[in-house]
């Protein structure tokens, strides 16, 4: 049996596309940006709060397009990883972490960065907070989401071993 010679062409295909949020997503974006919240979606009939929010119940298929509430941007670490070169395999200047953080009060979370802190700082289920950019910078987009660091009086605690560790050094 004989296969047919393929053929191709080489070039270039201009290819453009917008990426919509839904209108969960909008939703949850323009909370970030006007309110620095974050917000869900709870279905009562199964108990789950959906984070990022959900317009139908994954669990019963409810319509939960009325069941929004806000929520602070706190919770916990559930798992990290640190990242030392960027998409392209290029060296980074300073290891990123990278890390799913589960929000307190909901059923879910957000992958995102941790930021003001080492990565020998972070430990599974440590409480960190969200860092958003200033309220006239915000664009509604997941950008606006720096990242999240510990809560600002464990920052100071982290600075302050930081220093004593770099004096211990010294010594």
């Amino acid at each position: 049996m004989t296969h047919a010679a393929g053929r191709s062409w080489h070039g270039t295909m201009p290819v453009q596309f917008l990426y919509t949020p839904g209108a969960a997503g909008l939703r949850f974006f323009q909370t970030v940006k006007q309110k620095g919240l974050l917000s869900a979606t709870r279905c009562e009939e199964c108990a789950v709060t959906y984070l990022p929010p959900r317009i139908y119940c994954e669990n019963c298929f409810a319509d939960l397009s009325d069941a929004w509430r806000e929520v602070p941007g706190v919770g916990r670490v559930h798992t990290y990883a640190v990242a030392h070169v960027d998409r392209e395999g290029r060296p980074l200047a300073r290891p990123e972490i990278i890390a799913f953080v589960r929000i307190d009060g909901t059923d879910g979370g957000l992958i995102t960065r941790l930021i003001n802190l080492a990565p020998s700082e972070v430990q599974i289920d440590m409480p960190v907070e969200m860092v958003l950019r200033p309220p006239r910078r915000r664009r509604a987009l997941l950008s606006d989401i720096l990242g999240f660091a510990p809560p600002r009086a464990e920052q100071a605690d982290v600075g302050r071993r930081r220093l004593t560790r770099k004096a211990r050094e010294r010594a």
